[in-house]
């Protein structure tokens, strides 16, 4: 769709300084830009947002592709098609750049941490409920883009052990809680046995997730189908439920 741009000088309280080369200091001053569509209206996506998910996704790549060590700002920014100054004006350095993506995608943790409460929320088939989260789950975490940043992560978390922690709180100590929690409401209402809530959490995802993952993770992206990774889940929470179900005399 077609664009209209406007601009305006913008007062010397509204200028913002770019750096636009960190070691000459020479700055560019940037006005405030607002797009329209075809049919005037203000466009959703600013073209400060465009630019920031191009270089966060030409970071991405070539982060994936050669490593922390290996990728510099001026192959980022001859990726996104940006200027270095522009680079700089939405990262302050290189680390603060690797630092939101790894941790922008622990979203998909957090939303699935979300729902585990709902997903065994009034459910008259537990076995169905937590077979339908575990294949949610599965696929939750065996996606090309969490393994590829897993593996990132994992190479760089000498470098960055700060960073590691940070997404492990976000992602899988995150929903491992949210198990925990879940369970426990499942067992004050008869409908599991367990003295250890976390740790039942803990048997349940590694019943889900430790073969695909491990295979996922040595092997590569597509080394497992999706109907493995149904049998995994359904086969997780039966073992689950043999040692972990109320049952009946």
């Amino acid at each position: 769709m077609a664009q209209v741009t406007f601009r305006r000088p913008l007062r010397a309280s509204e200028q913002r300084r770019v750096p636009d080369d960190r070691t000459t200091g020479a700055v560019e001053v940037e006005d405030e830009v607002t797009e329209l569509d075809a049919d005037g209206h203000v466009d959703a996506e600013s073209r400060s947002a465009r630019k920031r998910r191009a270089i966060t996704e030409a970071a991405t790549t070539l982060f994936l592709r050669q490593g922390y060590q290996g990728t510099s700002m001026d192959e980022i920014a001859a990726l996104a098609q940006v200027s270095k100054q522009t680079v700089y004006k939405h990262f302050a350095d290189k680390e603060q750049l690797f630092s939101a993506i790894i941790l922008g995608i622990t979203n998909r943790a957090e939303a699935f941490a979300q729902a585990v409460p709902l997903l065994l929320q009034d459910t008259d088939n537990l076995e169905q409920a937590l077979r339908t989260l575990a294949r949610r789950y599965i696929r939750s975490v065996i996606t090309p883009p969490v393994l590829q940043l897993r593996r990132l992560v994992i190479a760089e978390a000498g470098r960055f052990p700060a960073l590691a922690r940070a997404y492990y709180e976000r992602a899988p100590e995150r929903v491992i809680a949210a198990l925990a929690s879940a369970l426990q409401q499942l067992a004050d209402h008869g409908r599991v046995r367990l003295d250890d809530p976390l740790l039942a959490a803990n048997h349940l995802a590694f019943l889900i997730l430790a073969i695909p993952l491990d295979r996922a993770m040595f092997c590569g992206d597509e080394s497992v189908t999706a109907a493995e990774l149904d049998r995994c889940a359904d086969a997780g929470v039966r073992v689950f439920l043999a040692a972990y179900g109320a049952h009946t005399p």
